[in-house]
């Protein structure tokens, strides 16, 4: 590692503490200090939030409250477990070797034949699904907005698609962070209050997170919570964002510390988010039986309950929802495609532009028309119930290497959790799959 490899620990923490009390301001200063370079430290977590909680968790989430109440909440709870230990394996990856996912694939597969399968495999999944849950996400940012103006949903459909080609379009990754970074936040704002006011549950939330049940009926919207926030893109994102984040002159230690806490932190108020609007929605509209079949029904139905300031404020997150999904969903897909097929994975890079350029595009016509991609998203569904289980197997071993990772690589407390929810999504998978075929329903 060389002599920059503990620069964060600091002389404060190589020297016996002092028995004097004079040195405790000087110590907690240390520690504030340290917080704050935590705190500015923040970035990449916050892209994957933007990418997964979307109107499609959005929807999810409130129809898993208002048709089981508090009792899917253990779900969320697994899936934001599960996001964390996978994406801390992904940036640690793009730490430590300074390649993405994509750059790996390509180098531990050497038969061309192998290869290219697997890079049209994921051009195919990443490409074309993100096309079609592209639509979904300017939808529901169209929807938050028609519910607080009135303006119909295809005019803001191509207003909010054309604003976050302009955010992306500057090519700066700063101010995109930090335009996401509020965004986020003010998303997390919104849905917790929301939450709040409807007053609910202390036991039921306790008993949901702390008791998983699979009441009748539920295991589609179960697969539903954990599918809609462990995604295939942010495996990809997560890899080469922390490589803007933390460049090569930063200590490998003190990069994944920082990004650790990054993950954690950022993810954990993804996970709140939903829990927040399970909760809403099981408060609301459970216990009176009343069904709710999309967000912004929700948003609506929420203005006779409590009052016109809540279907509001609903209807501002669903917002949210949607524009951070809009700006970050083609991102993670731009760092997918180019990382798979060795381009230049920068926000100023041609190739990278056209990538994200031509999904949104895609996505704010289907939007602005009304088309239903469904039979898209269909097919994106199987080849991704097919591609992600296997990318987070590969993901898996590719951190037991020791000759890319060294004394990086996983131990076994990793290896042991990373199994688990390799296990849980390969059986989404097989879900999604056969529900695809018409299988099952």
């Amino acid at each position: 590692m060389g002599p920059n490899e503990h620069d964060e620990e600091g002389p404060e923490l190589t020297r016996e503490a002092p028995e004097s009390t004079t040195d405790t301001p000087e110590r907690d200063t240390g520690k504030l200090t340290e917080l704050r370079r935590r705190l500015t430290s923040i970035g990449p977590g916050l892209l994957l939030v933007a990418a997964f909680v979307g109107p499609g968790t959005v929807t999810t989430a409130s129809v898993a409250g208002a048709t089981y109440g508090y009792a899917l909440l253990w779900a969320v709870v697994f899936s934001v477990v599960g996001t964390i230990v996978l994406q801390e394996m992904s940036a640690r990856l793009g730490v430590v070797t300074r390649e993405g996912l994509g750059e790996a694939i390509r180098t531990a597969f050497r038969h061309p034949v192998i290869k290219v399968i697997v890079v049209v495999l994921v051009i195919s999944s990443v490409g074309i699904g993100s096309s079609a849950f592209q639509t979904g996400n300017l939808v529901g940012a169209s929807l938050g907005l028609e519910s607080l103006t009135g303006i119909p949903v295809y005019v803001w459909a191509i207003a909010v698609g054309l604003g976050a080609a302009a955010l992306l379009g500057t090519g700066a990754y700063k101010v995109l962070e930090r335009v996401l970074m509020v965004l986020v936040g003010a998303m997390a704002l919104v849905f917790l209050i929301t939450a709040i006011m409807i007053r609910p549950s202390g036991e039921g939330i306790f008993q949901g997170v702390f008791t998983p049940s699979i009441p009748t009926g539920s295991i589609i919207t179960i697969m539903a919570l954990i599918g809609t926030t462990i995604v295939l893109p942010n495996l990809f994102l997560h890899a080469s964002a922390v490589k803007e984040k933390w460049p090569s002159s930063t200590p490998v230690r003190r990069a994944l510390s920082e990004a650790r806490f990054d993950s954690v932190l950022s993810i954990s108020i993804g996970g709140l988010i939903a829990l927040a609007i399970v909760i809403t929605a099981a408060g609301a509209f459970f216990a009176a039986g009343i069904e709710i079949t999309d967000a912004g029904q929700m948003a609506t139905q929420l203005e006779p309950l409590l009052g016109v300031a809540a279907g509001q404020f609903f209807a501002a997150g669903l917002f949210a929802a949607g524009l951070t999904s809009t700006v970050a969903n083609p991102l993670a897909s731009a760092y997918a495609i180019c990382g798979i097929l060795r381009w230049k994975a920068d926000l100023r890079n041609a190739r990278f532009k056209a990538v994200w350029a031509i999904i949104m595009v895609i996505g704010t016509v289907l939007a602005a028309t009304g088309t239903s991609p469904v039979e898209v998203i269909v097919f994106a569904q199987a080849v991704n119930g097919v591609l992600l289980p296997l990318l987070a197997a590969f993901l898996l071993y590719v951190m037991n290497r020791r000759d890319l990772l060294g004394e990086f690589r996983n131990r076994t407390l990793s290896n042991v959790v990373g199994s688990v929810i390799v296990l849980v999504i390969t059986g989404l998978g097989i879900y999604a799959i056969l529900g695809a075929f018409g299988v099952i329903g």
